[in-house]
């Protein structure tokens, strides 16, 4: 994404771990912005002015969705985290289990999980996602096929 705005939105997205809801406020605020740009659009049959649909917003606009960005830049930090090796800091934090009593309830969950998830929908489960992200073509290839995803609008990948 080019425009200031979704850079500013986007500072630190490596490291989110986005629930439902905050995807989907994502999305919102990424339509709110599109619209904002492009304006209100005369209706070539009745004449009236309107607002664009998220369909038509979708194919104005061809640069890829927020949430699309969002997961390959996130996968793009997994692979210079996995680069970085097992004596730094960041790598034991991301790869790291904690130790302890984990509280009640159900488990949130993890950024590691995200990038199995991601796997799975482009490539069908590679294995062993640290080993794949050992070969730097292949990643970068992955971290193109998350991004140029076509789902449909409902179903975004989680």
């Amino acid at each position: 994404m080019k425009h200031m705005g979704f850079q500013v939105v986007l500072y630190g997205c490596e490291t989110w771990s986005l629930t439902l809801r905050e995807e989907r406020r994502l999305r919102v605020f990424e339509n709110r912005v599109l619209r904002r740009v492009s304006g209100p659009k005369r209706d070539e049959v009745t004449g009236e002015w309107r607002k664009l649909h998220n369909e038509k917003l979708s194919d104005l606009y061809s640069l890829p969705n927020i949430l699309r960005v969002v997961k390959s830049r996130r996968m793009r930090w997994e692979g210079y985290v996995v680069h970085m090796g097992e004596g730094r800091g960041v790598h034991r934090v991301v790869v790291g289990k904690p130790e302890g009593k984990r509280p009640s309830g159900r488990p949130r969950r993890r950024w590691e999980e995200n990038i199995k998830m991601y796997l799975q929908k482009v490539s069908g489960g590679c294995g062993d996602w640290m080993e794949l992200a050992q070969d730097r073509d292949r990643w970068r290839a992955l971290m193109n096929k998350v991004r140029n995803l076509r789902v449909p609008k409902m179903c975004e990948i989680s």
